[in-house]
């Protein structure tokens, strides 16, 4: 069973910076995406930043900001968040999708409040 748990959330002023983690554990196999998605209250869930095999992708309201990086061991996933601004609260979900098996997983959470 794959697990995900992430960390790092918070409360930070505008324009400051947070580093989120995201830990997975259990059997997967190594070609897999792995990503960073949010959701801001009363809002849906929508697509931060993705990493796979050393290829990124941001969505445009985190370009520029948001860097997402891997690990050495590449079962964890980072988003480093800077110039951060109140539209970026939201809790942040890290996600696991294996093609091979078609299957995808999720964290729990972690909330990151940018507010003064």
């Amino acid at each position: 069973q794959v697990q995900l748990v992430e960390s790092g959330g918070g409360l930070v002023q505008p324009g400051g910076s947070l580093r989120l983690s995201c830990a997975a554990s259990g059997s997967f196999f190594s070609i897999n995406v792995m990503g960073w998605y949010r959701q801001a209250p009363g809002k849906q869930r929508e697509l931060v930043a993705t990493e796979s095999g050393g290829s990124r992708s941001y969505a445009d309201s985190g370009k520029g900001r948001f860097t997402v990086s891997r690990g050495n061991a590449k079962n964890t996933l980072y988003l480093q968040m800077n110039g951060l601004k109140p539209e970026d609260t939201a809790v942040y979900y890290c996600n696991l999708y294996i093609p091979l098996r078609s299957a995808q997983y999720w964290g729990e959470g972690t909330l990151v409040t940018v507010s003064s």
